[in-house]
């Protein structure tokens, strides 16, 4: 994550609200360019704050099946 996502200790659900929230500011336009390129950037930001936060969600989840997957094999071999 970048500096000012960390920093701010985001959630991902934080993190998704800010990034709803920025798309829909740069859709509607009206924005100067350097405010349009800061939006960007902040998004692109958060945007990578929720990849990670998914990423992670989803090595737990992968380890917890293994886990389970070990535990219901040994069970069928009778280690257990």
């Amino acid at each position: 994550m970048s500096s000012r996502t960390e920093e701010a200790g985001l959630s991902y659900e934080q993190a998704r609200d800010e990034l709803i929230e920025t798309v829909r500011r740069l859709e509607a336009g009206g924005t100067s360019l350097e405010e349009s390129l800061a939006l960007w950037e902040r998004g692109e930001e958060l945007a990578k704050a929720c990849r990670r936060w998914l990423e992670g969600a989803r090595a737990r989840l992968d380890a917890a099946l293994a886990e389970e997957d070990g535990e219901d094999e040994a069970e069928a071999a009778g280690e257990v």
